[in-house]
Order: C-alpha cells, then structure tokens, then sequence
C-alpha cells in the first residue's frame, strides 16, 4: 500500500480547508452547508464548550483527558485514515482485506468523533430538562421520570465495559428512543442523536474508578438541556 505524496498531502489538505470555510459561510447565512469530500485531512476539532474547571463531580484533569486523549486521537486516526483511503484508491493491487480494514477503522473512528462531540456538546449545563425535548420525552415515555430511569439502566447496563447510550430521534420512524451502543459503530439506522453519554471507563475511571453510576449522577447533573433542545429542533 503507498502512501499520498507530500505534494498529494497537502492538496488533500486544503480541499478540506476549503470545504470547512465553505461549510461556515453557508451556515451563517442559514443555508445548508456543502457537500464535503470524505476522503480528505485536516478535520477542525470542536473546542470544549464549557470551563472545564467548574463542572461538578467531574473533574477538569479527567475531562482533559478525555478531550485530548481521546476525542482527539479519534479525530488525528480518522484525518489519516482518510489520506490512506485516498492513497489506496490509486493502488490497482490493493487486496479488499486491506482496503476492507481501513474502511472499518474509518467507520469506527468517524463514529468515535462524531459521538465525543455530542458528548462534550452536551455537558456544561444545569442538569434541568425543558423546551420541546422535554415535551416529547413525556409523550414519548409517559413521563420525564420513566424516561430517565430507563436511560440510567441502558447507560449501566455497559458500565464495566465499553460502548455509549444515546438518546436518538429516528429520522424513518419518528420514535425517541434510548439507544445501546457497544462500540462507536452501534446504533439503529436513521437514529439522530440527541444526547449521549459515554460509558468507557476512560470516561469515568479518574474520578470513580469502577463506580459508574456516581458517574452517571454528575453526567446527568451537568447536562446542557438547551443544547439537546436545539438538536430536537434542528432535525429534518
């Protein structure tokens, strides 16, 4: 397998520059953002959107680390997943096993960025649910109460292992529901998420070692419920 030249390199690089200030520009002016290449590098990271410092019961050493290790490993891999991709589609003798295994990886790191960002997207809050999220929760469960309950169970029902628990809109069969997901590649077709919760241990274990539902307390304490109401009502 070769890998792209510099010169490949770096026009891959400024396509994706190019894409993501397109992508701004049309946001702002409330139109719908490009088409981007899937197959190019330099992904922009999101900054966390809160002070690390002041949420309570999760520690800034432990979010910091979750950021950086973590979120940003996932999004370094998936930028040079990408380059090979692009390499490997000029490569005639590339084997499918080798290709299949690069599509894979792409799969589980996309997955990986995609979900930290609703993760850390999602905290910095005051733990108190409204809006319209809150409106179709009740419909949904038949209460706010039945629905949290049923949240924490999914979320624990992983602790002590890997994998995520979110909370999706279905684009196909217009259903909230709690969604189980082993790893980053898990989750019904159609699912928009809304909120997400990730219970790796590297999430928790800092601060409380294999005690995650302690964890899942301060996750829900510190949930910005108006970020999950602007993704309800941004849904298609």
């Amino acid at each position: 397998m070769t890998d792209p030249t510099k010169r490949e390199t770096l026009a891959l690089l400024s396509v994706g520059a190019a894409g993501l200030m397109m992508a701004d520009s049309a946001a702002a002016f409330g139109r719908k953002p490009e088409i981007r290449s899937s197959m190019v590098g330099s992904r922009e990271p999101k900054a966390l959107p809160f002070d690390p410092g002041r949420l309570e019961g999760l520690s800034e050493k432990l979010l910091r680390s979750h950021y950086d290790n973590n979120y940003l490993g996932s999004l370094k891999t998936l930028d040079m997943i990408s380059l090979r991709l692009a390499a490997a589609m000029k490569d005639p003798d590339m084997p499918p096993v080798v290709y299949g295994g690069l599509k894979r990886e792409e799969a589980h790191r996309a997955g990986s960025v995609i979900l930290h960002e609703h993760y850390f997207g999602n905290l910095g809050g005051d733990g108190k649910p409204g809006g319209d999220i809150l409106k179709a929760i009740k419909k949904a469960y038949g209460g706010y109460d039945a629905w949290e309950t049923e949240f924490r169970r999914t979320a624990l029902s992983l602790a002590g292992g890997s994998g995520w628990c979110v909370l999706t809109y279905n684009l196909y069969t217009h259903e909230l529901r709690n969604q189980w997901a082993w790893d980053h590649m898990h989750g019904a077709i159609s699912g928009l998420p809304l909120l997400a919760i990730d219970m790796y241990e590297h999430a928790y274990h800092m601060d409380y070692g294999s005690a995650a539902a302690k964890y899942v307390d301060a996750f829900m304490r510190n949930l910005n419920w108006e970020e999950v109401d602007r993704r309800f009502n941004k849904r298609p």
